[in-house]
């Protein structure tokens, strides 16, 4: 099975490319891949720019990078304690995903709305745009999938049936278009029914 990279246009692809020295950190190329996987399914059923969401979703967590590693869980997750570095991540991740656009001459006009979308993708609460909803909705599906799901309870250090509870309850809260609800509680139905 080729992977979801792979089926990118080599445009895209050279973006990955220059992204990914920066997500060798908290399992960000496994999340980016899976997060792309979510993002194209919703470019199929929502309306939205694929010259944006595409990259916004390769570039959204390169900030990470930028974050001590022995910081980050504080972060993010169901009790995060240090949400400053939240921000860190995004602000230090725009700056990172300006530089690779323009370095690859990527239009001024959508590096401006990707890095928008990046400098905001987690603690704006509302999205500036439909590409916005289908990056930050992309970015949250990865935490139902079969991957996410084996990944984020060891992280955090709780059972996965507590991390079900924990999604279904942000479900409504984080998930902004109908196609990514739905999504999510099939994914959630998947995971009860996985040993």
């Amino acid at each position: 099975m080729k992977s979801v990279i792979s089926r990118l246009n080599p445009a895209y692809r050279k973006i990955y490319e220059r992204a990914k020295p920066f997500l060798r950190t908290r399992k960000n190329v496994i999340h980016t891949q899976i997060a792309l996987r979510y993002a194209l399914k919703l470019l199929e059923e929502e309306r939205g720019d694929d010259k944006i969401v595409i990259p916004g979703i390769l570039l959204h967590d390169v900030g990470w990078k930028m974050v001590p590693e022995p910081l980050q869980l504080t972060a993010f997750g169901p009790n995060p304690s240090n949400l400053r570095l939240l921000r860190v991540h995004e602000l230090e991740g725009a700056k990172i995903a300006r530089n690779i656009l323009e370095d690859l001459r990527y239009s001024p006009k959508r590096v401006k709305e990707i890095c928008d979308i990046v400098r905001g993708h987690d603690s704006r609460k509302r999205p500036i745009s439909r590409n916005d909803r289908i990056v930050k909705d992309s970015d949250k599906l990865y935490r139902h999938s079969r991957k996410g799901m084996s990944i984020d309870p060891d992280r955090f250090q709780i059972t996965k049936k507590t991390y079900i509870r924990f999604l279904e309850g942000k479900i409504d809260q984080w998930l902004f278009l109908p196609t990514s609800r739905k999504l999510a509680r099939k994914e959630l139905a998947r995971r009860r029914k996985e040993k």
